[in-house]
C-alpha cells in the first residue's frame, strides 16, 4: 500500500460531510489523531484513577504472599515444633522444680553455710534481704560475707552451683584485711509465682 504525503495537504479543504470520499491518507490520519484522543481520554477519564488501587492490590499480593510463605513453612515444620515445645515444657517444668519453695528456703540457708564450712570458709553474715517480686517468679536475695583464702572461695562457688535448687551468685567484693581475705557478695535464688499459687 503506498501512502501519498501530498495528498495531507488537501486536510484544509476537506468537507466534513463528504468523508466517504476523503483521500485514504486523510483517512489514517484523522483514525490515528481519533485513536490518539479517544485513547487519552480513556487513560485519563478511566484508568489513571484506578493506578492507585492497582499499586495498593499489588503490594497486598505481596504481603499476602509473604504471609502465606511464612505460615506454609510453619505448617511444613509443624511437627517438628510441637516436639521442641514440648521439650520447652518438660525444661520448664524441670525448672520450677529446682526452683525453692516457701517451705523450703530456710533450708537454703542451711545448705549454702553446709558447702561454704564444707569449703573451708567462715562465715561473718548471712541473711536474707527482702524479696523483689517479677513478673513470673518472686527474686529471694541472701547477702553473704565469708572469710577465707582463693581457692576456698572458688571451691564454694563451685559447690554453690552444684546445688540442687537454683541459687546464682552476683556482686562480688574480695578485700584484705592483714592476712585475711573477706569476700562479700549477693546469692540470689528465686521462687514461681506459680508455686506461690499452689502454697
Amino acid at each position: 500500500m503506498n501512502f501519498d504525503f501530498s495528498k495531507l495537504k488537501e486536510v484544509n479543504d476537506l468537507d466534513f460531510e463528504q468523508v466517504a470520499i476523503w483521500p485514504k491518507e486523510i483517512k489514517i490520519l484523522v483514525a490515528l489523531v481519533c485513536s490518539i484522543v479517544v485513547g487519552a481520554i480513556c487513560y485519563y477519564a478511566i484508568i489513571s484513577g484506578k493506578l492507585p488501587q492497582m499499586e495498593a492490590a499489588q503490594k497486598q499480593e505481596t504481603d499476602l504472599r509473604q504471609e502465606f510463605e511464612s505460615k506454609y513453612r510453619i505448617a511444613v515444620n509443624l511437627e517438628a515444633y510441637k516436639e521442641q515445645l514440648a521439650r520447652i515444657e518438660k525444661d520448664f517444668s524441670s525448672m520450677l522444680k529446682s526452683l525453692p519453695t516457701s517451705n523450703e528456703t530456710p533450708g537454703l540457708l542451711d545448705d549454702v553455710t553446709f558447702v561454704g564450712t564444707d569449703a573451708g570458709l567462715s562465715f561473718k553474715l548471712l541473711n536474707w534481704q527482702q524479696e523483689i517480686p517479677k513478673e513470673f517468679y518472686t527474686e529471694l536475695p541472701i547477702e553473704i560475707e565469708v572469710v577465707g583464702a582463693y581457692h576456698e572461695f572458688g571451691q564454694f562457688t563451685s559447690n554453690v552451683a552444684n546445688l540442687p535448687r537454683i541459687v546464682t551468685l552476683h556482686d562480688f567484693e574480695i578485700t584484705r584485711s592483714g592476712n585475711e581475705l573477706s569476700l562479700r557478695m549477693q546469692a540470689k535464688t528465686y521462687r514461681s509465682q506459680q508455686t506461690e499459687g499452689m502454697q
